[in-house]
Parts: C-alpha cells; structure tokens; sequence
C-alpha cells in the first residue's frame, strides 16, 4: 500500500491548506488507516488519479461518473506545488481520458467562491461557468468542442 501512504503523507503535509478554499474537512482529518481503507474498499465508483511530481506525490484529481456519459472533476495540490501547472495537466489528460475511454460527453466542476486558482485552471480547459450556489459556482465543459489546450504546456 505505498500508494496509500503516500497519500496520506500528502494530507499531512496539507491539512491546513485542505480547508482553505473548499469543503475537504474529511480528508483533513483521515487518519493513515481510513486513507488505507480508502484504497481497498472506495466508498465511491470514482476514478482517482495522483498527480506526481518524479517520486513525490503532490495532488490528486477523481472522474467521478455523476450520469455517464456525464462526469464532473475534482482536484486539490500540494501548496508547495500550485501554481506551476501540474493540474493544468493533469486535468487535462483526465478529461482527454473520459472523452477517448469513457465516452463522456461533458464535464462539470465546482469551485469555491474565491478560490481564483482553481477558475484559473477551469478557464485554461475551456470550462465556463454556468451556475452560482451559495458556496459555490458550477463550470461546464462540452466536449464535443473540447480542445487540448491546457495538455501542451507541461512543466
């Protein structure tokens, strides 16, 4: 279970920063045998990726199969990783994946009202907004107009 606790060393590393800009209180609190179980027996049918950087976990992005071939994302960094590109790409290999394997014909995310960083990152795939919540503005991203911008520029 490396990849487990290489997880949850991430979390660790982050538990402040998880709260920050959006709902993660649960992972800010799991403990190394709830992350263990996690990856054994998922809670959920989403398909979750790590963002690597060589040998160093820095990230996470989930596929989650909301009404297929409707899927939403959802995505956290490293702090010490942000704003250099790595969700970018990550993001995008995630949603040329739904698109090519999935067969998936849109993708929604949600962000955090004032986390710039992360419309940011929307944006650059081409995502638009298209509802405001209280707590939250929903993006969408049609894919059959989906273009690989955000894949070209790697770090």
């Amino acid at each position: 279970m490396a990849d487990a606790d290489a997880y949850y060393d991430l979390i660790a590393r982050n538990r402040e920063h998880l709260t920050r800009n959006g709902d993660y209180e649960e992972i800010k609190t799991a403990t190394r045998e709830s992350v263990t179980t996690s990856f054994t027996s998922p809670s959920d049918r989403n398909i979750r990726y790590g963002v690597w950087e060589s040998d160093r976990l820095i990230g996470r992005a989930d596929l989650n199969p909301v009404d297929p071939p409707r899927y939403s994302i959802g995505y956290w960094l490293d702090e010490a990783a942000t704003g250099q590109g790595y969700m970018t790409v990550a993001c995008s290999a995630l949603i040329d994946f739904a698109r090519a394997v999935l067969g998936a014909t849109d993708v929604f995310a949600g962000v955090t009202h004032g986390n710039s960083r992360s419309v940011a990152v929307l944006e650059r795939l081409g995502f638009s907004p298209v509802a405001d919540f209280e707590h939250h503005t929903r993006f969408h991203l049609p894919l059959s107009r989906r273009t690989t911008r955000g894949a070209a520029h790697a770090p």
